[in-house]
């Protein structure tokens, strides 16, 4: 039976608030978290793969104690391995490092096929599934968008889509899929709370990238408000020459 390593993200809600303070986000001001989107539609997969062809599951995610809640969420749909990855003195991995500790985590799982989004959606790099599979010497397979049990996905081409079938080990990364993304019920997330998280740390490399700090965009110039007909001609002006959509 097949083991899944399932990475999950735990990133600011997309409404929440960003505040740079001193040239780094202020995370302790960031009031939500949630899974990355692209992720649940990974986990929605695996769930899916292993109820058909049985199997199990190991959930991993990289991050301080907070993101423990992306965990519980996958307990609360029957997920009993629980991996998070993090070390106190870890502060702004680069991407090699980040993939160098999570493939050390899916080896440890023994883990025959990797599931996750095909990309975050704070950085939005789409490296973290092809680099663990180069870590790895795994298959890789990126922008699913469905997936059966047989080992057989469909993904994006130039000219429309293809069918491809992988044997493991491979990293599948994510898009959307049609799958509806279930949630859980009260007995699951009330089980959850008792859930044990393994939490390990690693060695990783020295950092590759030099971070020279965060800061906001640009504040947006104030709107133009006009009222009458009087106004059109101006309008109809501005949305030719300045917008360009006329």
């Amino acid at each position: 039976m097949v083991e899944i390593a399932v990475l999950l993200k735990q990133v600011p809600d997309t409404n929440a608030k960003i505040v740079v303070v001193n040239g780094r986000v202020d995370e302790s001001a960031i009031a939500s978290w949630v899974t990355s989107p692209y992720d649940e539609y990974a986990f929605e997969a695996a769930l899916q793969h292993t109820e058909a062809a049985g199997g199990s599951i190991t959930a991993i995610t990289l991050g301080p104690a907070r993101a423990d809640k992306v965990l519980k969420d996958a307990a609360a749909l029957g997920v009993t391995k629980l991996v998070r990855i993090w070390q106190d003195d870890w502060q702004d991995l680069d991407s090699n490092q980040v993939q160098s500790a999570l493939a050390n985590a899916v080896t440890a799982a023994g883990a025959d096929l990797v599931y996750c989004g095909k990309q975050s959606a704070d950085r939005n790099q789409g490296s973290t599934g092809p680099g663990i599979a180069e870590i790895l010497g795994a298959a890789c397979i990126t922008e699913v968008s469905e997936s059966d049990s047989a080992g057989s996905y469909l993904r994006p081409t130039a000219s429309g889509s293809e069918r491809v079938t992988v044997s493991s080990p491979a990293v599948v990364t994510f898009t959307k899929t049609q799958n509806e993304l279930r949630r859980p019920n009260v007995r699951g997330i009330m089980m959850a709370k008792r859930a044990q998280i393994e939490v390990v740390g690693g060695d990783v490399s020295a950092s590759q990238v030099n971070f020279n700090g965060h800061s906001s965009p640009a504040q947006k110039p104030p709107g133009k408000t006009y009222e009458g007909s009087d106004s059109v001609p101006e309008v109809v002006g501005l949305l030719r020459d300045e917008a360009k959509v006329l």
